[in-house]
């Protein structure tokens, strides 16, 4: 079967692509409907849910007495904890969510993988470098908000070495790419273990906190500084869809049919680096995310990446915010790390996609 026969989103000889048979847009209007009622209610839920119960009728009015649509304030108690602690966590789960959920979709079209998640370029080893240094020596540059724009630098300057050392004859090769990132990652790795050696105890306590990932310190500043990242990411992303339905031909047709398939993964390994320091920053290693939800969502409505992109951010924000509502209310009153909770759903999901996809194609030879 041939690369156009799998993706029946990709270009034609003409270089246009063909309109999308009216059963899939249907099939993708229904699961992007679906996406946002499952988004809303989970949303809602999740501001009540929790120690101090608030009823979903009581959540709805003081949401329209704030937005001005009638409704009514609730008492201090109750307002303080729908707008200082959970619509912040609800807020961000959804944008850490979205961000990741895109990325998983951007890195499996640039890289032709569907195995690629944004962990491969390293984004995540090196935003966790930033974090576990900045926490580790005690640097207090930005306050409060030191470990957050140490991890955010850490991931972007980790994506930029990695490209540069890729980067041969003024081009770069997805195989290069890929093992760049892994050597990387490794060492990474070897520097948070160094860090934690020479960290006391306290540090130690911290630094692992963060690496598990949570979104317990979620504020409205945390949103506001994770906003205009998540917001330029996903709005940019969706705009390469149909180059990326081309690549799926493969470079060489690609390149014959227009695209320039360097500056196309320059700029989508860039806006995946944007997304995912944005989220890890603030919300700690959250694991398979961007790979478990762009193959869920591609089993449901076929490999086009005009609903994949954008369907599989609205995935990621579902995905995050119910991870969220489990992690916080499975074991009440302790709460489960959030990474550990996506990892132990998602790697079983890897291992069967391992198998799925090795019995396709016959084995990997």
């Amino acid at each position: 079967m041939t690369a156009l026969q799998e993706n029946p989103a990709v270009a034609g000889p003409s270089g246009k692509a063909p309109a999308v048979p009216r059963a899939r847009r249907g099939r993708a209007t229904v699961l992007t409907l679906s996406l946002l009622a499952a988004l809303l209610l989970l949303a809602l839920l999740s501001a009540g849910i929790g120690a101090y119960e608030i009823p979903l009728g009581d959540v709805l009015a003081s949401l329209r007495h704030r937005a001005g649509l009638g409704g009514h304030a609730l008492d201090r108690t109750a307002e303080s904890v729908l707008w200082n602690i959970r619509l912040p966590r609800v807020v961000l789960a959804v944008l850490v969510g979205a961000s990741l959920g895109c990325a998983g979709a951007l890195m499996q079209g640039v890289f032709g993988n569907p195995l690629a998640e944004p962990g491969v370029i390293g984004v995540s080893s090196g935003a966790a470098v930033g974090a576990v240094g900045a926490i580790a020596f005690g640097l207090t540059f930005f306050g409060n908000w030191t470990v957050t724009a140490c991890a955010f630098a850490g991931g972007l300057v980790t994506v930029v070495v990695v490209y540069a050392m890729s980067r041969s004859g003024g081009r770069t090769e997805v195989v290069t790419l890929i093992l760049t990132g892994i050597a990387v990652t490794a060492f990474a790795g070897a520097l948070i273990g160094l860090f934690i050696f020479f960290a006391d105890n306290a540090q130690i306590s911290q630094i692992t906190f963060w690496q598990l990932g949570s979104l317990a310190q979620a504020t409205w500043p945390k949103v506001l500084a994770v906003l205009p990242c998540a917001l330029v990411g996903l709005l940019v992303a969706p705009f390469h869809a149909r180059r990326l339905d081309l690549l799926a031909l493969g470079e060489r047709p690609a390149r014959h049919l227009g695209v320039d398939v360097e500056r196309l993964r320059f700029s989508l390994i860039l806006v995946v680096a944007l997304l995912t320091a944005a989220a890890v920053a603030v919300s700690g290693i959250v694991a398979f995310v961007g790979l478990v939800i762009p193959h869920v969502l591609r089993m449901a409505n076929g490999p086009g990446h005009r609903f994949l992109v954008p369907g599989s951010a609205l995935g990621g924000a579902v995905a995050l915010t119910a991870g969220d509502l489990a992690a916080r209310t499975v074991a009440a009153p302790a709460e489960l790390p959030l990474g550990v909770l996506t990892a132990l759903i998602g790697s079983p999901f890897f291992f069967w996609l391992l198998r799925r996809t090795r019995r396709k194609q016959g084995g990997w030879a």
